[in-house]
Order: structure tokens, then C-alpha cells, then sequence
């Protein structure tokens, strides 16, 4: 081999080190987040119901999260005696996997070292959307694969909301698009640093990013993200009082846990978007001495749990939809009004441009 051959070959093996190395640390980094989320997530219903919540393990009930992780690794997983065991298996690897999939292009900061994000690509909203729309599948495969009625009936559910919503879901984003004029991330958050208030003279601040002029779109997007995650008022797919567990009836153990992480996982994604899209990502709400010090991780972070607090609020606080309703809003009120938004949006950056 040649020098230039080897060269060529270390310089190869020395990145995708890299990205390993940039991907094992995201992980293992959301995974301990998502713990403690999704204590944050039974402590607020508890707090709603004027409950303690989990307040055994640990102070405050703080590993309560990594004691019900054990719990499902030293079960036995129970496959039943007529579903097919491959598929059976391989669906909730299929819906975890996409869900942390996702997380490979989203940017948690900007400093003088780049951007904080293991694939900077131009097309990661494209990405994003593709990703989220195949968790669908391990969905799917799970409700056939368990060979019994009620996985099989909550996988379709499961299936016809997903793909309903992702239809509106995907129209407010391209209002953003509009706005920015590109698909790439970091482009849609440092688009953020100037806009209506710095119009209107102010400083940079929370007035220029996109949840201001955008924001029906932005409650739009809030709306489908509950419903595209299976969140309440949206859960139909696990409506207890009809369809037992839905699509995760015959699942326990392991298997099961990796269902819930890929939904947790999907969830903190959304919040995630909402985040860079909607409300400046790692911008700081006022671009002054003080706030401008702190890093920009720590503005992201604070915003993803804010969503994510929104998310556990409704769930505690609105009952469930019925199954028409929710086709009913998903198709004859959100798509319609995305559409009409995406024109008006448009037209009105079309105006602006010739004035």
C-alpha cells in the first residue's frame, strides 16, 4: 500500500472514531436526561392530582427512574407461544433506534470550538421528519408480530394518527423554512438573532425568534407533537379503557423498556425542535452582559424542559380525545389551516421582498 493509501485510511478511521466516540457520549448524555424527565413527568401529574409522586428511592424519589430501569432488565421477557419471536424482537429495536437516530443532527450549541452536533447537515429537517416517520414501523411490527387483536387494532390507530399528523406537522416547519431559507438547523437558529425586535430597535432577544410571528404554527406544531408522540390528550393508541396496553399488551421486560424509550426519546426530540425551530435554541432571551455569559447549552436545555413541562401538563390536565375527534381535527382543521398558512406566509415574505 501506498502512503497516500494509508494516509487516506487513518484520516477515515480517525473520524468515524470521532463520531463514535460524539455518539456514544449523546446517548449515554440523553439517556441519563430522560430519566430524570421522566420523573419530572410523574412528579408534575402527581403535583396536578395534589400527590407526593415517586419519594421512596433516593432523595426526592431523584432514582426512581434507574431503579425501574433494573426492575425490566432482570425480568424474564415473555414471548408468546403464537407470535412470530423475530419481528416480535426486532420492533421495539426498530422504534428505539430511530427515536436516538434523530438525535444525530440536532445542534445544542454554537461557541468559538463550532457547533455542538455530530452531523452539521444541510437537509436535517428532512432528515428529522424521514426518521421520526419510521418509528411507525416498529409500531406496526409490534401490534402484527404479537398475533393478538388488541396489539393489532392499537398498531393500526397508532399508524393512521402518526401518518395524519406528520401531513400538518410537516407544513409548519415549512413555514419556518419560508422564513429562513434553508433546511439546515443551525441555519434556522442563528436566522433567530434579528427579527421583529430588532425591527422595532430593540436588542437581540426572545422578541426576534420565530414563535412570535409564527405563532399559530407554533401552536400547531405543539398540538401535532402530541399527537405524532402518542401523548395525552392523543393516546389513543394505549387508551387503557378499550385496548388494554394498546400495541404493547404482550410485551414485558426488556422489550417493553425499549418501547418506552423510544417514546420518551421521540418526545424530548419534539421538544427539541420546537426548541431550534420556534423559540432560538441556544440563543439567550436577551442579548445582554449577564445572560450573554452563560453558555448557550444551558439556554437549550432550559427551553427543551420548559417543552417538555408543557407536555406533562397537558397530559395531566386534558381528558382524552375520542378516536373521530381526533381524525377530525388532524384532517379537516390542522391540514387545512397549515396550507392556508404556508400561502399566507409566503405571500407576505413575497410582498415584503418587492417592497
Amino acid at each position: 500500500m501506498s502512503d497516500e493509501t494509508i494516509s487516506t485510511f487513518l484520516d477515515y478511521a480517525i473520524w468515524l472514531a470521532v463520531a463514535v466516540g460524539l455518539s456514544l457520549l449523546v446517548i449515554v448524555g440523553l439517556l441519563v436526561c430522560i430519566a430524570f424527565l421522566l420523573l419530572m413527568d410523574r412528579k408534575v401529574w402527581a403535583a396536578v392530582q395534589m400527590r407526593k409522586g415517586p419519594n421512596v428511592v433516593g432523595p426526592f424519589g431523584l432514582f426512581q427512574s434507574f431503579a425501574d430501569l433494573l426492575k425490566f432488565v432482570f425480568k424474564e421477557p415473555v414471548i408468546p407461544a403464537g407470535a412470530d419471536k423475530g419481528v416480535f424482537l426486532l420492533a421495539p429495536m426498530v422504534t428505539a433506534l430511530c427515536a436516538l437516530a434523530a438525535w444525530a443532527v440536532i445542534p445544542m450549541n454554537q461557541d468559538g470550538w463550532g457547533t455542538w452536533v455530530i452531523a452539521d447537515l444541510n437537509v436535517g429537517v428532512l432528515y428529522l421528519l424521514a426518521i421520526s416517520s419510521l418509528g411507525v414501523y416498529g409500531v406496526i411490527m409490534g401490534g402484527w408480530a404479537s398475533n393478538s387483536k388488541y396489539p393489532f387494532m392499537a398498531s393500526l390507530r397508532s399508524a393512521a394518527q402518526m401518518i395524519s399528523y406528520e401531513l400538518s406537522l410537516g407544513f409548519v416547519v415549512i413555514t419556518v423554512l419560508l422564513l429562513v431559507g434553508s433546511l439546515n438547523l443551525t441555519a434556522i437558529v442563528t436566522a433567530q438573532n434579528a427579527g421583529l425586535g430588532t425591527w422595532a430597535g430593540l436588542p437581540a432577544s426572545a422578541l426576534d425568534w420565530h414563535w412570535l410571528p409564527l405563532l399559530p404554527m407554533f401552536v400547531m406544531f405543539f398540538i401535532s407533537a402530541l399527537a405524532e408522540t402518542n401523548r395525552p390528550p392523543f393516546d389513543l393508541v394505549e387508551a387503557e379503557s378499550e385496548l388494554v396496553a394498546g400495541f404493547m399488551v404482550e410485551y414485558s421486560s426488556t422489550p417493553y423498556l425499549l418501547f418506552m424509550l423510544g417514546e420518551y426519546v421521540a418526545i424530548v426530540t419534539m421538544c427539541a425542535l420546537a426548541t431550534l425551530l420556534f423559540l432560538g435554541g441556544w440563543l439567550p432571551p436577551l442579548d445582554i452582559w449577564p445572560l450573554n455569559l452563560v453558555p448557550g447549552f444551558f439556554w437549550f436545555a432550559i427551553k427543551v424542559v420548559f417543552m417538555f413541562f408543557m407536555f406533562a401538563m397537558v397530559k395531566a390536565m386534558v381528558p382524552r380525545y375520542r378516536y373521530d375527534q381526533l381524525m377530525r381535527l388532524g384532517w379537516k382543521v390542522f391540514l387545512p389551516l397549515s396550507l392556508v398558512m404556508v400561502v399566507a406566509v409566503a405571500g407576505v415574505l413575497e410582498i415584503l421582498r418587492s417592497a
